[in-house]
């Protein structure tokens, strides 16, 4: 009754009937609820399975309040959850937790010396963040990868993920080297983070020489936030490393990625199921691709078979000239940009179709322009019909 009073009374009035709709509250006689406050759905990235493996949808690097980030890890699971994403690993700093004073005063205890140092070592419990996730993930069907992160000056040392760890807090040592070397005691896999951050090139330091030269990294960011180093997909295919993309979050998504209206991040993981073993496997094997702002980067087989995977062709007409004139529909939640030749870039949106002509052989041949392989190098496919 109380709907039908308001909805007449926007009509009487010439007010807009979508901006008065309210209803009902289920329990209280005395309250009504408006139509547009509605719980956040979550943002389904729709991608296509590849070569017989699922594509996960994965952020390696992310921070909470438990080093120097702005959210809960109960939040970061639900907004990676509302992103689309269907992994997610938690990385705090070891060396770096920002947060850790104010809380301890917020707590009114009392911070020793070591404390006030450098904030290393079991001071604080490591492996929390990752439990606390955990648990919030059971809601979401998320899976957690525990990790931290080693976080050294950035122009000599640089900063590295330690993923699929077992015990956050054995392993810092003042030797960065000796820190890698512990992870990796637990069967961890190494990822270098953003190399090109705070420098001027991606030149290697000589503790970068060596910790690469004793084949302790098993990955590398080649996307890290906004920003993008093409170089390091070459890097990555010499040395035999998994790529990766990631948010490296502290804010919030809605800030960084939402607002303008892009997806998050992400390294798509190539593996049979989501399990930890399965995850692990993929990236050991080099089975990812990185995306972030529109763009794909890995392996350049790999990319042409996510791009094949992604498309269907339908014949529409065989001309007299010879050529086959076909509808290609873009299966996937990706945008991809394509040139034909040597003609200009032409856009294919997502869940879109658009014409295109083989020609007399049977053979189609374009360049994917947001892919990107090699340094600065596009793949050209090349498909027989």
């Amino acid at each position: 009754m109380k709907k039908l009073l308001i909805l007449a009374a926007a009509i009487a009035f010439g007010v807009p009937a979508s901006a008065q709709i309210y209803y009902q509250d289920a329990t209280n006689v005395d309250m009504i609820r408006h139509t547009l406050r509605h719980e956040p759905q979550r943002r389904e990235i729709i991608l296509p399975k590849v070569n017989g493996y699922n594509v996960y949808k994965a952020d390696l690097h992310t921070h909470s309040i438990f080093s120097d980030g702005d959210c809960t890890p109960k939040y970061r699971v639900r907004e990676a959850w509302l992103d689309g994403l269907d992994v997610m690993a938690v990385t705090e700093h070891i060396e770096y937790r920002s947060m850790e004073k104010p809380y301890m005063q917020f707590l009114r205890a009392e911070i020793s010396d070591k404390t006030k140092q450098e904030h290393k070592g079991v001071v604080s419990d490591l492996n929390l963040p990752v439990e606390l996730s955990k648990k919030e993930a059971v809601a979401y069907g998320i899976t957690i990868i525990p990790g931290v992160e080693i976080t050294r000056t950035p122009e000599t040392i640089g900063h590295y993920n330690a993923l699929f760890t077992s015990d956050n807090n054995t392993i810092h040592a003042e030797d960065p080297m000796e820190s890698i070397k512990n992870a990796r005691k637990q069967g961890a896999l190494i990822m270098h983070n953003h190399p090109g951050w705070r420098r001027k090139s991606l030149d290697m330091p000589e503790f970068e020489k060596k910790v690469y030269g004793e084949k302790l990294i098993d990955g590398v960011e080649v996307m890290n936030g906004s920003e993008f180093y093409p170089k390091v997909a070459t890097r990555a295919k010499e040395l035999g490393l998994f790529i990766s993309s990631n948010t490296d979050i502290h804010n919030s998504t809605a800030l960084s990625y939402a607002a303008g209206g892009h997806l998050r991040n992400m390294t798509l993981i190539l593996a049979p199921d989501k399990s930890l073993k399965s995850l692990k496997e993929a990236l050991k094997a080099r089975r990812s691709i990185a995306y972030s702002f529109g763009a794909l980067a890995g392996d350049e087989q790999l990319l042409k078979d996510f791009f094949v995977a992604s498309v269907k062709f339908e014949i529409l007409s065989k001309n007299a000239n010879g050529t086959t004139t076909m509808w290609m529909t873009n299966n996937t939640s990706f945008d991809y940009y394509l040139r034909f030749g040597k003609g200009n870039m032409v856009e294919f949106p997502a869940f879109t179709t658009r014409k295109v002509t083989v020609n007399k052989a049977g053979e189609l041949r374009f360049t994917v322009l947001n892919m990107w392989v090699e340094g600065e190098k596009n793949p050209e496919i090349k498909l027989k019909f």
